[in-house]
């Protein structure tokens, strides 16, 4: 907990930093993120970046090749694209609910004049899907297209596996650069809590006190609604399906959660993430490689929230009351959407757009909400990584029966001398 107590000093500092600076020296607040605390935070995620990439592959073709069997493989997919739409139409549900109740639309005055947002048009589920086959793999690992990634990956590890002794030297090489990758995810922990600093103080110091106190309540139901799901689905999910306890869970998790929360990227978060996932949450690699790279793509669960309580809350800015066969709409458009904007960048808020449309309301109330999306971005983004960790726990149990041959076929592979 060493890291993750710095981490979290490092974040307490920086939100402090960052409103103190935008309150008594704005000016020097501009220099000063420009040339410190923006670096600072771009260093740390340009260094996590820079292993995701191998690191999936890496780890994605040896879980393959060590499941071995497709069918066994297929049944880790279908049970968490299962678990991910499950959990994304319950976070999705709760948002609706307390947004409801609370009504943030109605407390204070917005002003909806000239207010303008231009929305990307979203993929057809289509195209989505089709693009999960890649034409050039090469192409695919430089734009880090990870659906891509991941298919050619499991396509790699199904090819070892089959070709089983012939290509022990081959298994080999990906098993220790594995090793590798994950030494290095350590290696680059170190510089978390700088990181971690400059990120959150130039956040809440490009932000400002004004911005978080004119959107407080539709803030605080988001927020309110994050911790609901976080508390009660995957606190669920981990007591009665994974076998766990949660409260072990968000110790030996909280540094991959703190890295989350300040860089607001899910594929950024996945090097901490999965080594947690591997070494202190017992999850096989054999399946940590293959269900947490999913869901830093597919899995929205923070997101849907995002979602619902920004469109009860435009509704009710724009005095719209939304019947229960549209917020019905809301929710199955959001669960549809979560797949089919998958590998879009900005995928968020053009899911909001689409729901918008669904049901009739402006897509320039985008436009209110924008200005304290990035602030919300980072708590969203620590409950998205912690849904796919508890995903893996959850597969991982329902699995134990094959766990053992997992781990045996971990252990048979060829070690370094």
């Amino acid at each position: 907990m060493k890291l993750a107590k710095h981490i979290l000093i490092a974040l307490i500092l920086g939100a402090v930093a960052g409103l103190v600076m935008n309150l008594s020296m704005p000016n020097a607040f501009t220099s000063i993120d420009k040339y410190f605390l923006t670096p600072l935070g771009t260093i740390f995620i340009s260094l996590i970046k820079m292993l995701v990439v191998p690191l999936v592959f890496f780890s994605i073709v040896l879980g393959t090749a060590n499941i071995g069997d497709p069918k066994k493989l297929g049944k880790i997919g279908v049970k968490s694209i299962a678990f991910f739409l499950a959990t994304t139409a319950i976070a999705i549900t709760i948002a609706i609910i307390l947004a409801s109740i609370i009504k943030p639309g109605t407390v204070g005055t917005f002003n909806t004049e000239g207010l303008s947002y231009e929305s990307q048009e979203a993929p057809a589920v289509t195209d989505t899907l089709l693009g999960i086959i890649p034409t050039n793999p090469v192409a695919a690992f430089v734009e880090a297209n990870m659906l891509q990634i991941i298919f050619f990956s499991v396509f790699i590890g199904i090819a070892l596996a089959f070709l089983g002794d012939r290509v022990k030297s081959a298994l080999k090489v990906v098993d220790e650069a594995n090793e590798i990758m994950l030494y290095l995810v350590s290696l680059v922990m170190k510089f978390a809590p700088y990181g971690t600093f400059g990120l959150i103080a130039s956040a809440i110091g490009k932000q400002g006190f004004d911005a978080i106190k004119a959107m407080g309540l539709y803030m605080i139901v988001v927020l309110v609604a994050l911790i609901v799901h976080f508390v009660l689905v995957y606190g669920g999910a981990l007591k009665f399906l994974a076998k766990k306890n949660p409260i072990q869970f968000v110790k030996d998790f909280f540094p991959a959660m703190t890295v989350a929360f300040s860089t607001s990227s899910s594929g950024a978060t996945l090097p901490i993430s999965m080594k947690l996932a591997q070494t202190k949450l017992g999850v096989p690699k054999s399946i940590s490689s293959f269900v947490q790279p999913l869901g830093a793509t597919v899995n929205m669960d923070g997101t849907a929230i995002m979602q619902g309580v920004a469109t009860v809350f435009i509704a009710q800015v724009y005095g719209v009351n939304l019947t229960i066969t549209e917020l019905a709409i809301v929710v199955i458009i959001a669960v549809l959407a979560s797949i089919g904007t998958a590998a879009v960048p900005g995928a968020g808020l053009i899911m909001l757009a689409m729901v918008l449309n669904a049901v009739s309301l402006p897509v320039e109330g985008i436009a209110l909400i924008i200005g304290i999306d990035r602030i919300l971005d980072m708590a969203r983004t620590a409950v998205n990584v912690s849904g796919d960790a508890v995903c893996a726990m959850y597969v991982s149990q329902t699995e134990k029966g094959s766990e053992e041959q997992y781990t045996e076929n971990e252990k048979s592979l060829p070690q370094a001398q």
